[in-house]
């Protein structure tokens, strides 16, 4: 048998969570749901800091890499002057993959994209 696979960008770690469970029915071999961002990394410890009320601060960044914490904050979009920056990851952040039989292929798609994901 020859495997697939599937990368899907859903709105809603709920979205992706939803489909998974459904392709797992399909047995595939293989199912990740995870979360991107502009700097590879978890940004913000809490989006908001509690004392200053103010979005970014940079002992509120925790960083996966050395680094994530200070992108993150030296970015715009970490700026209650600003209007967010340039783009970046908006909306479909979340990243669904699937690897299964190429048999069950056409069927997972049909399903990724009727829960709203885009392949």
């Amino acid at each position: 048998m020859s495997e697939r696979s599937i990368l899907a960008y859903f709105k809603s770690p709920e979205e992706a969570e939803g489909v998974a469970r459904k392709l797992r029915a399909l047995r595939a071999i293989e199912i990740s749901v995870d979360r991107f961002s502009r700097y590879g990394g978890t940004s913000f410890s809490s989006g908001v800091n509690p004392v200053t009320g103010n979005v970014a601060r940079m002992d509120s960044m925790t960083a996966e890499r050395a680094h994530t914490g200070i992108l993150a904050a030296a970015d715009t979009s970490a700026s209650g002057m600003s209007h967010g920056g340039d783009g970046g990851p908006t909306g479909r952040d979340i990243l669904l993959t699937v690897i299964l039989n190429s048999e069950s292929h056409d069927q997972a798609l049909r399903l990724i994209e009727e829960a709203g994901g885009m392949i």
